[in-house]
């Protein structure tokens, strides 16, 4: 692993994501590699010669002046990093971004994929609706080894249920859906206690991890080689929309709301459990953007 201190002007950034007014990222790269992480991307941006999770920048910005220029502004902290990777423990970035941004009356929302964050729940529940969400793509440990380097998804659910059960809302992001072998449902009973919000998100397969995807694929689960191939190959989505209509049933046998993309502007994510249905990348944007031209 290379790891190194790097010198930024901010550590916040004007987002183009339609989910929130500024991205957070206090480091650039990800020590959790996972195989298939959109953020992948950004090494390009780096200098950096090293494979996708094998660097960690460290980020060193000047004490946020002002912090109350960001009342009311959506702050997104983990859009292309995990800010509690391992690193954190010792660098304590996200911590200190947390800490200079108390009491400034932004809101926030934290993505990641460890329990670390259970350090700051104190610090974070003085944040007004604050949102901690937890990617859980699988039960079955093995498979999880497979993909990623994080904590166990074990140690993932007890983290939320410890936000949860502290009052802070929570959201368990079911993704990216691997067909064939992500249980959405099973995954949906499991965490239905545990937080407010369950997103769904297809697996996005572009860039350089689309050949090493299926070489997975190919070696691990070659009798799904034909419907990958259908998938991502020939954009058939006929699978996406079997998969709807399945947790559509679940849910509503369930008791629990299950709204599409197009359904859920507007919505407050309150009890009970929301399941929204975001497959696909280009509907989060048409419908984020149709829920601001609503509000304005």
């Amino acid at each position: 692993m290379t790891v190194q201190e790097i010198e930024t002007k901010s550590v916040l950034s004007k987002s183009n994501l339609p989910v929130s007014d500024y991205s957070v990222n206090p480091y650039v790269g990800c020590a959790h590699a996972c195989k298939y992480c959109y953020a992948s991307f950004m090494k390009r941006f780096t200098g950096h010669s090293e494979p996708w999770g094998e660097f960690v920048d460290i980020k060193c910005w000047p004490t946020i002046r002002h912090p109350e220029r960001y009342a009311g502004k959506e702050l997104f902290i983990g859009s292309v990093t995990d800010p509690y990777q391992p690193l954190e423990k010792t660098w304590r970035r996200t911590r200190a971004l947390l800490e200079q941004l108390q009491g400034s009356g932004c809101k926030i929302s934290i993505a990641t994929k460890s329990d670390l964050v259970l350090r700051d729940l104190d610090l974070i529940k003085t944040f007004p609706n604050a949102r901690v969400s937890w990617s859980v793509n699988t039960l079955d440990e093995s498979f999880r080894q497979e993909m990623d380097e994080a904590v166990s998804i074990e140690r993932r659910l007890a983290a939320m249920r410890a936000f949860h059960d502290a009052g802070v809302r929570t959201t368990c992001f079911i993704s990216p859906i691997f067909p064939g072998i992500t249980d959405v449902p099973a995954i949906i009973r499991r965490v239905r206690h545990l937080c407010n919000l369950v997103w769904l998100e297809n697996l996005n397969l572009r860039g350089n991890y689309k050949s090493v995807i299926f070489k997975y694929i190919e070696n691990t689960h070659p009798d799904l080689l034909p419907l990958y191939q259908a998938i991502y190959q020939r954009n058939d989505r006929t699978y996406w929309a079997v998969l709807d209509e399945e947790i559509r049933n679940m849910t509503n046998a369930e008791g629990l709301i299950y709204l599409r993309s197009d359904d859920s502007v507007n919505r407050p994510f309150e009890e009970p459990p929301l399941v929204v249905n975001y497959f696909f990348h280009e509907q989060i944007k048409k419908s984020a953007k149709r829920g601001a031209n609503k509000n304005a």
